[in-house]
Parts: structure tokens; C-alpha cells; sequence
């Protein structure tokens, strides 16, 4: 009996502690970090949801930029934080890529990770410079059929999204390009502006203000869904089934307290909601869909095959 009561009292103290725990979190800032240099649609669209979730929290969450390796610098990061809740990644669908494109990596995008949960849809937009003599997708194949491997286009990285959607776009569409990564899109753009590079593919969110200022053209959007900000026509009408959006993914080191993820999650889920916030993600060119922890988790793991079979046969990998 009197084990029974040792017992009984030693689970009420940890549920109690657990409580404690959830309800203090977070004491103190929280970072956040993102795989890309500032500026970029990613960037921008944590930085959206980080204020939000500053607010609902009462402490700041601080997006810090750990841009290079396609993600993978940040994402190594995140992985080897303490499992406390106070770093936590901003990922995409790339991070599911990563294992199909780089040998060794440090982590495993399952195993490595406490999903907290999705924030959102990011579309991205292939895009030219205007001396590029193609104002829509059908002449844009056409040019690079015509030349092949004689134009180069810029990627946030090696193995992100952007990158495998444009290795999909080649392979469907019977073109060969060469591909040159950068360490975000914030930096692409001048670039693709200047000249130095004829194409780029970037999120709605970088290239709306370009395409608006006559900078650069864009020739369609990698999802079927069409935006609320531009007219844009999908890369689907020319190339049936071509769908490469991107979703953003809150991840935490594995091993996180579940009173600490819930806690998240339900301040994300609020945050989502909230009018400001989906009136900001339509600006972006994203849709900010919450997806919850347990969702996340299950669509991840079919992810992992899914976008990762699709890098091997469209052959993406660094150099």
C-alpha cells in the first residue's frame, strides 16, 4: 500500500511539474531559425508568424538567418539545440529533400525533429530577366530547347525546393539548364535584375515587387492554385500535373516536452486564425493553412519518400 501511495504521489508531482513547465514556457526570448539569408519569402513569412507568436506568447521570438548548404547549416543547428523549446526551425518541404540529395547528413528529418506545426503553403514563381525573349511558359520551353545548357537560372540552394522543382521542370518539359545556387533569394535578385543570370525561381513574395517595377518577368507558379495578388498563369497548363509548392514547417529538436509543443502549436493555431495574419500571407503570395503536430508528423514521413524519390530521378545534387 504504501508503494501504491509513493507511486500515486510521485505521478500527481511530475503531472504537476509538467504543468508548471507548460504554463511558465517561454520564460525567456526563443529563437527561430530560418536557412536563408534575410529578405527572402521565407524570411519574410517568419518573420510574420514570429511577431504573431511573440504576442500570443509574451516573450520575443528572434528569427536568426543561418543561410548556405540548401538549409541544411540551419537545420544542422536546430537539430543540436538543447530540446527546451527555445530554438526552434522554420523549415519548408526541403527539409525532407535534403537525405535524397546530401550524403551524411547530421541529422534525420523524422528522427531529429518534434513537429510543431505547418504555417503555411509557399508558391514559388519562375521568372526572367526582360532581355529573355519568352513571355510565357510554351516559349519559354521552346527557347531552351533551342539552346540547351546554354541558360543558367539561380535557386535559394542545393536540394531546396525551388531547386528540385526546376530539375522537375527540365525533366518534364525535355530542357537542360544550369543551375546556380545562392544562399537565399534575397540575393538571386539583383543578380537576375543586373542580368548576370537570365532566370531565377523565387517565392511570390520576392518577385511581386520586381514583376510590378518592370525589374524582371514573370512566366508562371509552380502549384495549380492560382494567387490572389498576381494573374499568373500555373506551370500545370502547359505541363499537366506539375505541382511543386512548398509548405513551411515549425520543427523543434526531438525530445521536446509535449506541454511545451502543445503550448506552441496552440499559440500557432491562434496565430493562423488570426486576420492579420492570413491578410499578410495573401500579400506574400502564401496560404497560411494550420496543420497540426500530429498531421505534420504522418505527412512528413510520406513526404520523405515522395519528394525524395522525385530528387533521384530528377537527379538533383550539389555541384
Amino acid at each position: 500500500m504504501k508503494r501504491f501511495i509513493a507511486t500515486v504521489l510521485g505521478s500527481l508531482l511530475f503531472t504537476g511539474a509538467s504543468f508548471v513547465v507548460a504554463q511558465q514556457y517561454p520564460a525567456k526570448p526563443v529563437r527561430m531559425l530560418v536557412g536563408i539569408a534575410p529578405g527572402g519569402g521565407l524570411d519574410t513569412g517568419t518573420r510574420t508568424v514570429a511577431n504573431k507568436l511573440a504576442e500570443f506568447l509574451g516573450q520575443p521570438f528572434i528569427v536568426e538567418n543561418r543561410p548556405g548548404g540548401g538549409g541544411t547549416i540551419a537545420a544542422a543547428a536546430a537539430a543540436n539545440s538543447a530540446p527546451d523549446g527555445y530554438t526552434l526551425l522554420m523549415a519548408t518541404t526541403t527539409l525532407m529533400i535534403h537525405p535524397a540529395v546530401y550524403a551524411n547528413l547530421p541529422y534525420d528529418p523524422i528522427k531529429s525533429f518534434t513537429p510543431i506545426g505547418a504555417a503555411g503553403t509557399e508558391i514559388l514563381v519562375i521568372t526572367v530577366h526582360p532581355s529573355v525573349p519568352a513571355k510565357n511558359t510554351a516559349e519559354l520551353i521552346a527557347l531552351l530547347k533551342a539552346n540547351p545548357g546554354k541558360f543558367n537560372y539561380g535557386s535559394p540552394g542545393v536540394g531546396t525546393m525551388h531547386h528540385l522543382a526546376m530539375e522537375i521542370f527540365q525533366k518534364q518539359a525535355g530542357v537542360k539548364l544550369v543551375h546556380i545556387p545562392y544562399k537565399g533569394a534575397a540575393l538571386i535578385t539583383p543578380d537576375l535584375i543586373s542580368g548576370q543570370i537570365p532566370m531565377a525561381i523565387m517565392s511570390v513574395n520576392t518577385t511581386l515587387p520586381q514583376v510590378k517595377g518592370g525589374k524582371i518577368r514573370a512566366i508562371a507558379i509552380s502549384s495549380p492554385v492560382k494567387l490572389a495578388v498576381a494573374d499568373w498563369p500555373a506551370i500545370a497548363e502547359t505541363l499537366p500535373g506539375f505541382d511543386a509548392s512548398s509548405t513551411r514547417l515549425i520543427m523543434a529538436p526531438a525530445g521536446v516536452s509535449r506541454e511545451v509543443v502543445t503550448r506552441l502549436s496552440d499559440a500557432l493555431r491562434r496565430t493562423l486564425a488570426s486576420e492579420d495574419i492570413q491578410a499578410a500571407f495573401t500579400k506574400q503570395g502564401s496560404h497560411g493553412q494550420f496543420v497540426s503536430p500530429e498531421d505534420l508528423a504522418a505527412s512528413m514521413r510520406i513526404d520523405v519518400v515522395k519528394w525524395g524519390t522525385a530528387a533521384r530521378e530528377a537527379g538533383a545534387k550539389p555541384g
